[in-house]
């Protein structure tokens, strides 16, 4: 079994055309024809299942209230068109019996530890991460922002969760939706202010970026991803709660606790 989780992010691929089909794309193909000439050197008994984390960017507006399983796929930044075309790939060579593939289509990770990179979703765990580390937090959108989320936490849940399904599980439908919280920047803060305290927010500083807002603008913003629940994944149900998984997992000291 093979986790297929390289790709270079959002804001980078939109940068830079050719580095985001050549990262995103191309080894993707390599990697499922390497597997198909092993099939067959194997007559066909070598099957291995790929779980490929692929993004809610494959989807583009208009959008309704909230995205079903059913929405079309229809991407507005070079990222989501790659991350839509390497879907396609790991579906057609699971029709044909190369391999058993699935197409995990994440949330936004949120809230990530370490250092923020060039995804343009970076903000959405910079706004909470920075400021529970003491440091000043650059807002690039309007705090009306929707989007949809799930912790670090669930994501390794989702992969874990994955590797048991079957292709009888899927019945022929690789990609999947999966569970998240849907919640405006506002809404985000507001957690924050609950759980850690105006101080804290006053951490976060507005510092509008035209170019993140035009990327995250044509993202979806809610789900209703009832054949992932139905198969058994779960997130949380609230954005604190993705605070608190922080908090927990990658913060040295509670900021709810003294020194």
């Amino acid at each position: 079994m093979s986790y297929h989780l390289a790709s270079i992010v959002s804001g980078e691929a939109e940068q830079n055309f050719d580095k985001g089909w050549q990262t995103n794309l191309w080894p993707m193909w390599h990697f499922l024809e390497a597997l198909r000439a092993q099939h067959r050197a194997t007559g066909g008994t070598y099957r291995p299942k790929v779980i490929f984390t692929s993004s809610i960017a494959v989807f583009g507006g208009p959008y309704p209230q909230k995205i079903t399983d059913d929405f079309l796929q229809a991407p507005q930044t070079s990222y989501g068109a790659q991350k839509a075309a390497c879907e396609l790939l790991i579906q057609d060579f699971s029709r044909k019996g190369f391999l058993t593939g699935m197409s995990l289509r994440l949330p936004t990770i949120c809230v990530r530890p370490g250092k923020p990179n060039l995804a343009a979703s970076s903000f959405f765990s910079g706004i909470i991460r920075e400021p529970l580390n003491g440091e000043e937090a650059r807002l690039p959108v309007p705090d009306t922002e929707r989007h949809w989320h799930a912790s670090p936490r669930s994501a390794a849940r989702f992969l874990r969760h994955a590797a048991s399904l079957t292709p009888d599980d899927l019945a022929g439908r690789t990609a999947l939706n999966l569970p998240g919280v849907s919640c405006t920047v506002a809404e985000q803060i507001e957690a924050l202010r609950d759980v850690a305290g105006a101080d804290v927010v006053a951490r976060i500083k507005p510092a509008p970026d035209e170019a993140i807002m035009a990327i995250v603008k044509g993202w979806p913003r809610d789900f209703d991803p009832a054949r992932a629940r139905a198969l058994g994944f779960t997130a949380e149900e609230s954005f604190r709660e993705i605070i608190e998984v922080y908090i927990a997992d990658d913060l040295p000291h509670d900021p709810r606790q003294a020194p």
